[in-house]
């Protein structure tokens, strides 16, 4: 699986959710991408991955 452009493994029936726990990630902070289509939050933690997928995470940044 390829996520934000580096190569990764992924552990049979890993979630978007558990991805995320994983890698640090809030995921009320963040949003994903698999496959080039979005991921709604409410679903992360159905979404199943797999070897073959491409996954963008995009962190959400405050400022001002």
């Amino acid at each position: 699986m390829k996520i934000n452009g580096e190569v990764c493994t992924c552990s049979p029936g890993m979630t978007v959710l558990s991805l995320l726990a994983q890698r640090g990630h809030d995921p009320q902070r963040v949003a994903v991408e698999r496959n080039g289509q979005i991921v709604p939050r409410a679903r992360f933690g159905e979404e199943t991955l797999h070897e073959d997928d491409v996954i963008e995470i995009v962190q959400f940044v405050g400022g001002g």
